[in-house]
């Protein structure tokens, strides 16, 4: 400082205007230094690791370089220089450190805000990170680090323990628990939603209070991102996973099988026992020949033994066509190659009632992806409605405008009559 004062001095420069010309050009000359030692950071150093990252065969490195880990580290050349000149004012050596250490700090927290964001990146290339997220816990710790490094750059700027600051954390610990109260709600779900296995990133889960019907997105501290079916995307807070209900399909998923549960109904005035005419066109059918011959030999030896007078259908053992139909249905899911063989498959009555006679049928597909069951399904059903009049059965519906103008016979009269009624 005094050499440089010296020298404008004799090259006749005031005393008064040399000395502060000597302060510009020590601060032109550090700022000059920090620029060419960032440049060189920057433009080398770091040019050497992202050359040498890129050019090997570990993939966390690169995630490292994406995060721009080293980037930030590389501001931290320009305080430390800063600092250690800082001597040259004696005046503003105190406010100078300080500065450069509270800049040295915040630089750190970036650091690890962008490494903790790299570790996860990282693990989330693993199969386990679907099974048991991170980022909930990589938040709370960014929370935890944030409070830290405020905590040094305030006791750092005022000039005081950081000990001293902890120790008054506890007279705010209500409002902090107030401000922070989703926060840790989320990380108490998070534990549990992980301990339990309650849900996975990639899980089809239902959540109807919430609008959710879709595909886990996402995983977080505080919420749960879910991307239904129409592609909207619904969040959902990480506590009411565990304080509400949801349906989490992964077991179907897993299993290899999805449920088909659907029933058709059959008019109970079309249900009849079967004549010798219809058992012989049911003999015809490919999945009926063996049973109806069966049938038939078990049926006449019953009627035999117990004497039984078969000349009224109602005495004694007959066969009847909605019998006959739900034992085809049976025997076509079971031959069915998209029906899995090895999960339930049955075809039930349930309770008639207005609409008719329900016919359940109960079975699983052998994939769960959605069109391809959706697809199966649909095939499947096609085929029951179309060969139900086969076996002298008719589907149950309401009566439609048509089916009104047909019992009309084309009458006026009649048609008002049948419509009034």
């Amino acid at each position: 400082m005094e050499f440089i004062t010296k020298l404008l001095e004799e090259i006749g420069v005031n005393a008064e205007l040399a000395g502060y010309l000597s302060y510009g050009i020590k601060v032109l000359g550090i700022a000059v230094l920090c620029v060419l030692a960032n440049f060189v950071t920057k433009k080398v150093f770091l040019a050497i690791i992202s050359h040498v990252i890129s050019n090997n065969k570990y993939q966390w490195d690169d995630i490292l370089l994406e995060r721009k880990v080293f980037h930030k580290v590389s501001h931290v050349v320009p305080a430390v220089i800063i600092y250690y000149f800082s001597s040259t004012f004696p005046a503003y050596q105190h406010l100078i450190e300080k500065s450069a250490i509270s800049y040295i700090i915040i630089i750190g927290l970036l650091v690890m805000d962008s490494l903790l964001d790299a570790v996860n990146d990282i693990y989330r290339t693993y199969e386990i990170s679907k099974v048991k997220p991170i980022r909930g816990y990589i938040q709370v710790i960014k929370i935890v680090l944030s409070i830290i490094g405020g905590i040094l750059v305030i006791a750092n700027l005022i000039g005081e323990s950081p000990i001293i600051l902890l120790s008054g954390i506890g007279a705010i610990s209500a409002v902090l628990m107030l401000i922070f109260k989703d926060s840790i709600l989320g990380l108490v779900a998070g534990v549990q939603l992980t301990a339990n296995d309650m849900v996975r990133v990639g899980d089809w889960i239902e959540m109807p209070k919430y609008g959710a019907d879709g595909d886990v997105i996402d995983i977080s501290l505080n919420t749960v991102k879910v991307q239904n079916w129409d592609k909207t995307i619904t969040t959902i807070p990480s506590y009411t996973l565990i304080s509400d209900s949801f349906k989490n399909w992964r077991g179907m998923q897993t299993s290899g099988g999805r449920r088909i549960k659907r029933s058709i109904f059959i008019d109970t005035s079309s249900i009849c026992f079967c004549t010798d005419d219809m058992l012989e066109r049911f003999k015809c059918i490919h999945y009926l020949t063996e049973y109806i011959l069966d049938k038939e030999r078990e049926i006449e030896v019953h009627n035999k033994e117990n004497r039984i007078n078969t000349s009224n259908k109602v005495n004694g053992r007959a066969l009847t066509n909605i019998g006959v139909f739900r034992i085809y249905i049976d025997q076509y899911l079971k031959h069915h190659p998209n029906i899995h063989p090895r999960m339930t498959c049955m075809v039930r009555q349930l309770a008639s009632g207005e609409t008719g006679l329900p016919i359940e049928i109960y079975a699983f597909t052998n994939g769960t992806e959605w069109q391809m069951y959706e697809r199966v399904q649909s095939d499947i059903f096609d085929h029951i409605l179309a060969v139900a009049p086969e076996f002298g059965l008719r589907i149950f519906q309401n009566p439609t405008g048509h089916d009104v103008k047909s019992l009309a016979g084309g009458g006026q009269e009649e048609y008002r009559r049948v419509g009034v009624s």
